[in-house]
C-alpha cells in the first residue's frame, strides 16, 4: 500500500469513526429558524422537509424561487414534505408523501457529531424526465450513504408545466428576457441554501458535490454549464444523461418554448399570463397530461445562456471534477421484449431509413450479421441514442477542460422480482440487464427498498463499493481509496480507461470508443437549439 493510500485510509477511518458516534441531537439553527430532526440508523440524524424557498403558488407560480418565510420556535423536521405536483408517469416510482404546488423543501442526513465536523456535502437531484420525481422515494434515502462520512442533501424541484413552462409574458416580466427553467432555478436556490446553512449540520459548504440520475444527471450537466452555479458546485457526478451531444431531452430554444407555452395557455382557455395563474394547479396538471405536453429546460439565455454543446466546447463551463457514466443495458428490455423483435434484415433497413448515407458507418459498430447480433446492436443503439452517447460526449468535453474525470459503466445484471414483466411479457434478469436507473439503489445502499427482489451477496458488496467510490470522490475529487480496485482517470486520445462496476469491478480500456466516435460524426451535425433572440422578448 502506498503512503498516499495509507493516508487516505487513515483519514477515511477517522471520518467513519466520527460517523459511527451519535450525531448531535440539539436543534439546528438555519437562516429561517430552528429545526430538529430524528436519529436514524448508523449514527445519522435526518432533518426532513425543511423549506428552502417560499411556496411557488399564486403570483409566485412561474417565478424564481423566493426566500422561505422565517418561523418561530423549533420546526420538527421529521417527515418528508409534499412532492411537487405531477402525474403518475413512472411505475417504478414509490413515494412517501402527497403532491402539492407547495413543494420546495429539502432534506439533510448528517453523521456529524457537531457543527464543526466540516464533512463533504453531496446534493442529490432526482430523475424523472423533468415530469416526475420526489425526494421521498425510499431508494433515494440518504441515511446509508451518509454513514460514509458525508452530509447528504436532497431537494424537491418544480416539474412539468409548473417547472418549465415558458411564455412570452413570463419572458417580459422576468426582467432577464428569459422564462421557463424554474425547476433549475429551484435547484440553484437549494444550493444557495446549502451554502448558507450546511455548516450548522456539520457540512463543509466549500466542498459540495452535486449528483443525479437521468433528468437529475441532465440537471447536473446544466448546472456545471451555468454561470449561476459558479462557486456553488465544486464537484459533479452524472449518472446516465447530459444536455450535450444531441440526446433524448434536448434543450429547446426559448422562442420554441414560448410558442409551446402560449399554445398550451390557449388550449386551456387562458389567453394571458394572469388567466394562467388564476387556473387551479390540478386543472393545469390534468390539461398537460391529457395533451401529453412535455415541458423541460430550454436555452433561456439566463440559467442556460446558450446551447450547452457550445458552452462546453468553448470551455466556458464550471471547471469541476466529474465522475460519470451510464448503465450497460439502459433500455435493453424494451428492445428484446418489444412487440417487434429486431432481425438482421429489419435492423439494417431501419438504420438506412434513420441515418441515410451514414448507416453504413454505423452498421460497422452496430453490426447485424445475424438476427442475434442485430438484437444486441439494436439494444445497444437504443441505450446510446437515449443517454449513453450524450453522457460520453459530456465526459469528453469536461476532460478537455483539464479537470479530473472518471468514467464508469454499470454492468451488473440486476436481479428482478419473479413477477417482472416488460410490455406484458415475463422478463428475466438477463432480459433486463443493467437497466436504466437500476444503479440508484446501489449508490444509496437501499437495495432492500425494492420489493420482491432477492439480492445476492455480490449486490451488497457492489453497493458498498459504489457508496465508497462516490463518497471518496465527494471528499477529494478522486474515487480511489485503500483496498479498492484502482480507478484511473479518464483521458482522451487512444487510452481512456473505464471502471466496470459489476460482480468483479475493474478498470479496462474503452472498448466502445469507435462506437461513440461514429455516433459523434452523425449526431454532432444535428442543428443546435435556437438561441434567444430579440423576437422572443
Amino acid at each position: 500500500m502506498t503512503k498516499v493510500a495509507r493516508r487516505r485510509g487513515s483519514a477515511l477511518g477517522l471520518v467513519l469513526a466520527l460517523a459511527a458516534s451519535a450525531a448531535f441531537a440539539e436543534p439546528v439553527k438555519t437562516s429561517a429558524g430552528l429545526v430538529d430532526g430524528r436519529a436514524v440508523d448508523g449514527g445519522v440524524r435526518a432533518f426532513l422537509g425543511i423549506p428552502y424557498a417560499a411556496p411557488p403558488v399564486g403570483e409566485l407560480r412561474w417565478r424564481e424561487p423566493q426566500p422561505a418565510a422565517p418561523w418561530q420556535g423549533v420546526r420538527q423536521a421529521t417527515a418528508f414534505a409534499s412532492r411537487c405536483l405531477q402525474g403518475r408517469i413512472f411505475d417504478d416510482m414509490i413515494f412517501d408523501d402527497t403532491p402539492s404546488e407547495d413543494c420546495l423543501y429539502l432534506n439533510v442526513w448528517t453523521p456529524a457529531r457537531d457543527a464543526g465536523a466540516r464533512l463533504p456535502v453531496m446534493v442529490w437531484i432526482y430523475g424523472g424526465g423533468f415530469q416526475a420525481g420526489s425526494t421521498s422515494e425510499p431508494r433515494q434515502n440518504g441515511a446509508r450513504l451518509a454513514t460514509k462520512g458525508v452530509v447528504v442533501v436532497s431537494m424537491n424541484y418544480r416539474l412539468g408545466v409548473f417547472g418549465f413552462l415558458a411564455h412570452p409574458e413570463l419572458t417580459k416580466e422576468s426582467g432577464r428576457n428569459a422564462s421557463g427553467n424554474y425547476g433549475l432555478m429551484d435547484q440553484l436556490a437549494a444550493l444557495r441554501w446549502v451554502r448558507d446553512n450546511i455548516a450548522a449540520f456539520g457540512g463543509d459548504p466549500a466542498n459540495l458535490t452535486i449528483f443525479g440520475e437521468s433528468a437529475g444527471s441532465f440537471s447536473v450537466s446544466a448546472l456545471v454549464a451555468s454561470p449561476l452555479a459558479r462557486g456553488l458546485v465544486h464537484r459533479a457526478i452524472g449518472e446516465s444523461g447530459a444536455f450535450v451531444g444531441r440526446n433524448a431531452l434536448p434543450a429547446a430554444g426559448l422562442a420554441d418554448s414560448e410558442k409551446q407555452g402560449a399554445g398550451f395557455g390557449a388550449s386551456v382557455g387562458a389567453g394571458s399570463l394572469a388567466a394562467l395563474r388564476a387556473k387551479g394547479g390540478e386543472e393545469l396538471l390534468q390539461a398537460a397530461l391529457k395533451a401529453k405536453a412535455w415541458f423541460a429546460p430550454n436555452v433561456d439565455g439566463y440559467v442556460i445562456p446558450k446551447d450547452p454543446d457550445q458552452i462546453y466546447a468553448a470551455g466556458e463551463q464550471n471547471k469541476v471534477a466529474l465522475l460519470g457514466g451510464w448503465n450497460h443495458d439502459e433500455v435493453r428490455a424494451g428492445v428484446v421484449l418489444g412487440p417487434e423483435r429486431p432481425t438482421a434484415a429489419s435492423f439494417t433497413t431501419q438504420m438506412q431509413k434513420r441515418f441515410g448515407p451514414a448507416a453504413g458507418a454505423l452498421l460497422k459498430v452496430y453490426p447485424a450479421g445475424t438476427d442475434a447480433e442485430a438484437v444486441e446492436s439494436a439494444a445497444a443503439l437504443a441505450g446510446d441514442t437515449f443517454l449513453g452517447f450524450a453522457t460520453w460526449k459530456w465526459l469528453e468535453l469536461q476532460q478537455k477542460a483539464g479537470v479530473p474525470v472518471y468514467r464508469y459503466s454499470f454492468d451488473r445484471q440486476i436481479p428482478v422480482a419473479p413477477d417482472t414483466k416488460v410490455n406484458g411479457v415475463p422478463a428475466t434478469a438477463a432480459d433486463v440487464g443493467a437497466r436504466h436507473a437500476g444503479e440508484i439503489e446501489y449508490v444509496f445502499g437501499t437495495l432492500d427498498s425494492v420489493p420482491k427482489v432477492t439480492w445476492e451477496g455480490a449486490d451488497r458488496q457492489l453497493s458498498e463499493l459504489m457508496m465508497t467510490y462516490w463518497s471518496n470522490f465527494a471528499r477529494s475529487g478522486d474515487p480511489n481509496g485503500a483496498g479498492l480496485p484502482g480507478w484511473p482517470r479518464y483521458t482522451g486520445g487512444t487510452g481512456p480507461q473505464v471502471m466496470h462496476l459489476d460482480v468483479k469491478s475493474q478498470a479496462q480500456p474503452d472498448a466502445l470508443r469507435a462506437r461513440y466516435q461514429a455516433l459523434d460524426a452523425v449526431l454532432g451535425k444535428a442543428p443546435a437549439p435556437d438561441a434567444p433572440t430579440s423576437s422572443s422578448k
